[in-house]
């Protein structure tokens, strides 16, 4: 298998839009997609609850998070995930790097999530491209980078994210904040190296208008096959010599 539907998810805590915590209601809506990997940004805890083994059990997925806790980035998970390392990106911005496997085909995940304010913005993202995490000679896979990116219209760096990455593949309404009436994309992914969308929702059903002020980004992922062979005429074997020693 080399798709996986992956969903990126902002649940603000299990705060709705209309002010009440509501696990359950997150993970109607997860559920309702039915992703096999959810990239999910500032997931805190409800009623004391911590709100991962909550919806992993319900949803039959696993969690992965960085060993040395705390951060707010997490991944639940149907395929095993490995090298799951936070990353602080400055003011208050998080990074949560993870690989897969898909096929045999690894993949880097890196989930997000940036301040809305375009200095810190400008300095988060200047970070993310630099030599600790996408400039790393360790990140030689294909890439999907996805999560809050925090933004409205033109926010600062978005020129260089432009210049590095790719945009990934998004429905034509691409808003998903404020849920209620979303008329900003802040959610979204990039690409680097093979690997593709094929296609990408936004669930804007009334539950996902409840459950969260940001509305969840579905897309199906697939890593393609980079490898190449050359034709080699066979070798008679009359003309095969042993050599010597």
């Amino acid at each position: 298998m080399t798709t996986a539907r992956i969903m990126t998810y902002n649940i603000q805590h299990c705060r709705g839009s209309d002010g009440q915590i509501n696990p359950d209601r997150i993970l109607n809506v997860i559920a309702d997609t039915a992703p096999d990997i959810i990239a999910i940004q500032e997931f805190g805890s409800a009623h004391h609850l911590d709100i991962l083994p909550y919806l992993a059990e319900r949803l039959g997925l696993s969690v992965f998070r960085d060993a040395g806790g705390g951060g707010t980035l997490a991944y639940l998970s149907f395929f095993p995930l490995k090298a799951v390392q936070k990353f602080d990106l400055g003011f208050g911005g998080q990074c949560l790097r993870a690989d897969v496997e898909l096929g045999g085909k690894r993949m880097h995940l890196l989930n997000v999530c940036l301040d809305s304010f375009p200095r810190f913005r400008s300095l988060q993202i200047a970070k993310l491209l630099g030599p600790e995490l996408l400039g790393h000679p360790s990140l030689v896979c294909p890439t999907l980078i996805l999560g809050d990116f925090a933004d409205y219209f033109c926010g600062a760096g978005n020129l260089e994210l432009a210049s590095v990455l790719r945009r990934t593949r998004r429905p034509l309404w691409r808003g998903t904040y404020p849920s209620r009436l979303p008329v900003f994309g802040r959610d979204r992914a990039y690409l680097r190296g093979e690997v593709r969308v094929l296609e990408a929702s936004i669930n804007r059903s009334f539950m996902a208008r409840q459950a969260s002020s940001h509305l969840p980004l579905t897309m199906t992922v697939q890593v393609t096959d980079t490898r190449r062979s050359v034709r080699l005429r066979p070798l008679a074997a009359s003309r095969m010599e042993a050599a010597p020693g």
